[in-house]
């Protein structure tokens, strides 16, 4: 007998890619249970499976950055911070530090849909009762966001897992030019801040041969990043939704010759309008 749930939880993450860097990304996550009946005549009751499975979903890896602990591009350091050295690209690196628990390491040389399954299925397991055989878990996104951008960023004010410095999304952007979509301003919103780094101007600490430097203490801990300052988009705010969207219609809005309003997304359906 075979129990499912679509869109169980979103998992808001970020992962280390061997061309992009730190990519922020969101996915959709459907679960199907394999088992017998209980006393109940239920594989698993739907109420435990949303409560028990999500949260063994939203504590492990969801809100942090997951890296691929097989590859020689990576180096790892355990001291009083979890320290990731990255090569990617054409030369560049990435040095991240953070408690352990802000870090989900992959026993694979590259992260993939596949690799974090598996890790997931295994993960999951713990949370099930003895009559679940096989946890089944499948990713996906938004079928319907054609203009979408990943990107990364912290929010140190945040009294959750968003304080970690590392994690992300895959967000749609919507822009409306006097009231009606303007495709163009999307297109291009989304190529600048694709695979971007939002970052707070307040949190980087210098700046040298290229590379910016970000560090904060908030209430998980001490987190730092060194991270190519190219591949970063600054703020003078924190990049909440709400502030990324406020920048971005002030930009467009410099315009005065039209009236513009965005809708921008964090993750899946949810988001804020400015």
């Amino acid at each position: 007998m075979q129990l499912f749930v679509e869109h169980l939880t979103v998992i808001d993450s970020a992962y280390l890619h061997p061309e992009h860097g730190i990519v922020g990304e969101s996915w959709i996550v459907d679960v199907t249970l394999h088992g017998d009946l209980d006393p109940q005549s239920m594989v698993m009751d739907f109420g435990h499976v949303k409560k028990q499975l999500k949260a063994a979903i939203d504590d492990s890896v969801d809100h942090t950055l997951i890296a691929p602990a097989k590859s020689p591009r990576l180096t790892v350091t355990n001291g009083e911070q979890l320290t990731l050295t990255y090569q990617f690209g054409d030369g560049e690196s990435l040095e991240h530090g953070s408690p352990a628990s802000a870090v989900t390491l992959l026993d694979a040389d590259e992260v993939t849909d596949e690799a974090l399954v598996a890790w997931l299925e295994t993960y999951v397991m713990r949370a099930v009762p003895s009559n679940v055989t096989r946890v089944e878990i499948s990713l996906r996104h938004e079928d319907d966001a054609p203009t979408h951008y990943h990107y990364a960023h912290g929010l140190k004010k945040h009294d959750g897992n968003c304080q970690r410095i590392a994690h992300g999304h895959r967000s749609r952007i919507m822009v409306f030019k006097n009231g009606k979509r303007s495709a163009k301003h999307e297109r291009a919103i989304a190529k600048d801040f694709r695979y971007a780094y939002l970052a707070t101007s307040s949190d980087r600490i210098g700046e040298k041969d290229g590379y910016s430097v970000f560090a904060y203490t908030s209430d998980q801990g001490r987190f730092t990043l060194s991270y190519p300052t190219a591949r970063c988009r600054f703020l003078t705010t924190d990049s909440t939704v709400e502030c990324i969207a406020q920048h971005l219609a002030a930009q467009l809005n410099h315009d005065k010759s039209a009236t513009y309003t965005v809708r921008a997304y964090e993750g899946v359906h949810k988001g804020a309008i400015a």
